[in-house]
């Protein structure tokens, strides 16, 4: 029965698609996108036409190989898919919100705002040194050395 249908119907594969992050958000006359190996270009663009309304002028694929790694005697590989670039007829503006890369970012700006204002230290306080007071002067003044260190001896046992 579908045979006599022909073209006139239109089966829609289960095609995942994930949009990849565009270098600009106005004005984008080219998408990329990833999907599964065993789509097509008619499907990818048939797709994107019904589904997501966008107005396909052509579609190129290329096939990706994923990432191998080897992790003691095993091998661990990602899947591989299929990278397609959309080149639309009409320019397509998104919302830069769609990748929350941004948020991030200022996430990231914000929370070093405030760590580098706790960070100051008061007016009136000092930091002190690991080494403050126990340095002894032995003719550091008259050019023979920097002076030795001198550990400082617990007053039960008396004082050096």
């Amino acid at each position: 029965m579908a045979g006599r249908l022909g073209r006139r119907v239109v089966h829609f594969a289960n095609l995942p698609i994930k949009l990849l992050m565009p270098n600009t958000f106005t004005n984008i006359t080219e998408i990329a996108l990833k999907t599964i190996p065993s789509a097509s270009k008619i499907e990818i663009k048939r797709v994107l036409e019904s589904l997501y309304g966008f107005d396909v002028d052509k579609v190129r694929t290329l096939n990706m190989d994923g990432k191998k790694k080897k992790r003691g005697g095993f091998l661990i590989a990602r899947p591989d898919y299929k990278k397609a670039y959309v080149t639309l007829r009409t320019p397509l503006s998104i919302s830069e919100n769609l990748f929350p890369i941004q948020v991030i970012k200022e996430e990231k700006d914000s929370i070093n705002k405030t760590s580098k204002s706790k960070s100051i230290v008061e007016e009136g306080e000092k930091k002190k040194h690991w080494l403050d007071g126990k340095v002894k002067d032995d003719g550091a003044d008259r050019g023979k050395g920097k002076g030795s260190y001198v550990e400082e001896r617990p007053s039960f046992l008396g004082a050096a």
